[in-house]
């Protein structure tokens, strides 16, 4: 099977690129930085720019199936970049004949009051719904692990903030979901027939707010915090707080922080487990197993009060 992975250098674009190399599958790697360097032995780079033309001929050649993980969080017009890149690599599967594709998204509810992010991975999915292939959309909230841009700002506040003045939004509903188990059902679906054409949730087994991931980051470290949430800092005050307190790029931790008003848990009538069952990692074993990544101390016990 000859697989395109678009954004492969990105954080869950990595872990297919590995995955589907060390399943002996041809890996077609694409991103605009790719090099053969890059990426295991064998697989193939391409490196260009979705939204440089020239620089896409041959992309969907022969390719069975394309994992589409194109998000321009780092742009001022982040909405309108999605919607030319997506539009331009619907055309590019079409022509190519593509069998199918997956497209990772955000969890959105029922896409009421959504924020500018949310409402362009909506967009996103809509414009490649339009192509000829089998799209199949996978929707996650936070996602856990070493290199998360959610996950750092975790990471980043409590390391920096034993007593946090935070926004409402920490106590917004959230389902996260360890990067191992994402990984599990991107690929997962390929096996499943009845996924074609269809949009599914993803998450981890259990429900948390975002104060109570923080609890449980700073207890998993050894920490001790005090949180405090008050209602005066608005989505875009909440997101200069951010870029005070923390390493990630201001231009996505304001996207994010926007979206955190949102609640992000999965729909049971779309939850992809149903049909592409996996052993649920927990999510106290992906916080352990991400900051063990970032090379921290780690304690050896976790307070029930900071589970959900």
């Amino acid at each position: 099977m000859r697989v395109l992975i678009v954004g492969a250098t990105g954080f869950v674009g990595r872990r297919l690129v590995d995955h589907f190399a060390e399943a002996g599958h041809d890996v077609v790697a694409f991103s605009r930085s790719a090099s053969e360097a890059s990426f295991p032995a064998g697989v193939e780079a391409f490196d260009g720019d979705l939204g440089d033309p020239a620089s896409l001929a041959g992309l969907c050649a022969d390719v069975d199936v394309a994992y589409y993980l194109i998000h321009s969080l780092t742009a001022s017009n982040f909405a309108e970049r999605d919607r030319t890149y997506a539009e331009r690599f619907r055309e590019l599967a079409d022509e190519a004949g593509v069998d199918r594709v997956i497209y990772l998204s955000g969890i959105s509810g029922d896409g009421g009051g959504l924020s500018p992010h949310l409402e362009s991975r909506r967009e996103v999915e809509s414009i490649l719904a339009s192509g000829s292939y089998d799209l199949t959309v996978l929707r996650a909230a936070v996602i856990i692990g070493a290199e998360s841009a959610s996950f750092r700002i975790l990471h980043d506040l409590t390391d920096r903030l034993p007593i946090m003045m935070v926004p409402q939004w920490v106590r917004t509903p959230c389902q996260p979901i360890a990067i191992a188990d994402t990984i599990a059902y991107l690929v997962g679906v390929l096996d499943v027939p009845e996924t074609r054409g269809n949009t599914y949730d993803i998450g981890g087994p259990s429900t948390w707010t975002y104060e109570s991931l923080l609890r449980l980051t700073a207890t998993v470290k050894g920490r001790n915090i005090r949180i405090f949430p008050v209602p005066v800092l608005t989505p875009r005050l909440s997101s200069y707080w951010l870029r005070l307190t923390t390493e990630v790029p201001f231009a996505i931790a304001r996207v994010l922080a926007e979206s955190m008003r949102t609640p992000v848990t999965v729909d049971p009538d779309a939850d992809l487990q149903s049909v592409v069952p996996i052993e649920q990692t927990p999510i106290e074993t992906s916080v352990r197993t991400a900051l063990l990544e970032l090379g921290v101390t780690i304690s050896d016990e976790t307070d029930e009060h900071d589970r959900p």
